[in-house]
Order: structure tokens, then sequence, then C-alpha cells
């Protein structure tokens, strides 16, 4: 009894170090495989890793804005991040990523997410919003107009309930489409109206193991 009750204590505290990093995520396993719930990805205060073989999204806004909230510990952060919106997109062989460090009695713990590895059935998504801090792909873009003020990109527009976070004079870009391929980004949210992960994988994998390294 005494072996199962220590057993049972460590599960307890590793899951509450695991929830703040983890209810997104299992959140979106459960109903948004399904493409019937609004989707919102973040972490604590952190950020989390993806990467793609491609995405391919229609009416593309990006400019600048913060990622605001409360790290791990409860400590207030914002950092400047590039949102990138889009009215509709599909993607291809999705993974993401993100560690949860110095988890009691386990050390760092890994969650991954993969979605879409099938290129017939892609990941879908409409109204998807993504806070970037680091972006590298190869890009093209249809009908690109650089340098529009953020207040005027069109649709799908600002994400709505940030809009005090944006400087709507500031500088915006816009394209009737935005093809990305071997896409590797870090980011610290994403949201979207609708977020259809066919194929969906969830593990999670003692010790660091994410989508791409660095």
């Amino acid at each position: 009894m005494e072996s199962l009750a220590r057993g049972g204590t460590r599960w307890k505290r590793f899951a509450l170090v695991m929830v703040p990093s983890m209810a997104a995520t299992a959140a979106i396993g459960i109903g948004l495989a399904q493409g019937a719930l609004a989707a919102s990805f973040s972490i604590s205060g952190q950020e989390f890793k993806v990467t793609a073989d491609s995405l391919v999204g229609h009416d593309f806004v990006q400019y600048g804005s913060v990622a605001s909230g409360k790290d791990l510990e409860g400590n207030p952060f914002a950092e400047p991040v590039a949102v990138s919106g889009f009215s509709t997109a599909t993607i291809t062989n999705m993974c993401q990523s993100v560690v949860t460090p110095k988890v009691p009695f386990v050390g760092n713990v890994s969650l991954e997410l993969t979605a879409g590895t099938d290129p017939d059935n892609p990941v879908t998504a409409k109204d998807l919003y993504l806070d970037v801090s680091y972006l590298e792909a190869d890009a093209e873009f249809r009908n690109i107009d650089i340098g529009v003020a953020a207040g005027s990109v069109g649709a799908p527009g600002i994400q709505p309930g940030t809009e005090g976070k944006v400087n709507a004079n500031g500088f915006a870009q816009r394209a009737d489409l935005a093809t990305l391929t071997d896409v590797k980004q870090k980011a610290w949210a994403t949201t979207a109206g609708t977020f259809k992960l066919s194929g969906l994988k969830l593990k999670l994998h003692k010790g660091v193991k994410e989508c791409f390294p660095g």
C-alpha cells in the first residue's frame, strides 16, 4: 500500500506540472480532429515549435502585435510577435511540439502533436492566426501589397479581441494567396475559428524531442 501511495503522489505532482502546458493540446485531440470547435493553442509563457511541408493560405495578412500572459511561475510576460492571419488555410504534414522542463521525478517532458501526414487529407483551418516569433520557409505570394497600415489590411483583419495590442498605423502586408513550403517556426499562440486535424496523433516523450532543433 505504501508503494501505491507513493506512485499516486508522484503522478499527481506530474499532472499538476503538465496541465498548464497540455490542456489546450488535449482539447484539440478530443474535439478539433472532427473540425467542429474553435481552436486555441497556447502555452503558459512558452514558445512552441511547428513544422510543415506546406501551408497554403488565402487572404494572407501580417502585422505586428504583442503576445502577453503569465508564465509557468505565474509571472506576467509580454513578447513582440508578427501575427500571420489567413481566411482559410491547408497544412500538410504538420508537427507541433513543446517541452515542459524539470517535471518532478521525471525531468524534461516533450509533447508532440502531428496531423495531416496524408497529402490527400491535410489539416484545414478557417480564420487562422499565428503569433510568430521566428519563421523559416520558402514563400510565394500572389498579389502582395507591402507597407499597408495594420488597420486596413482587409480580410481576415486584425484578430478579434487583440486590437488594443496593435498599432493601427503600423507596418503590415497582405496578399491574396500565400504558399509556404518547408516551414519551421516558433510561435506563442495559434488560434482558429475551426481547425480540422486529420490523422491526429499526440505523444509524450521523456526528455527533449522537438519538431526541429535549435
